[in-house]
């Protein structure tokens, strides 16, 4: 799958410098692995839950580290492309705010 500007991936290690190498596995697995689908997504992620945001789109949030952070994405996978949208800590995630954003 292509990630779209992994550039993003890379502030967000330096921002939180605790996530980086587990940002780095989830760029590697990402960019190596081709997902037909969402069950094909969680052999890999088995943790990835899909999420309907306020524009009714479906959106696939990812634990990193744990449950210290969460990484929200969008997966298009006819195209193979992930857009990473959000990479927030457990408790910015919980405020659920993020939902509205999106």
């Amino acid at each position: 799958m292509r990630l779209i500007k992994p550039s993003t991936i890379r502030e967000w290690a330096d921002q939180f410098p605790d996530a980086a190498l587990p940002l780095a596995a989830w760029q590697r697995l990402m960019e190596t692995h081709r997902f037909v689908h969402f069950a094909a997504l969680r052999q890999v992620f088995p943790h990835a839950d899909q999420v309907a945001v306020a524009s009714q789109r479906i959106v696939t949030v990812f634990n990193v580290r744990g449950n210290r952070y969460r990484l929200v994405a969008a997966l298009h996978y006819n195209r193979q492309l992930c857009f990473a949208l959000r990479f927030l800590t457990h408790s910015e995630y919980s405020k659920n705010r993020w939902k509205d954003q999106l």
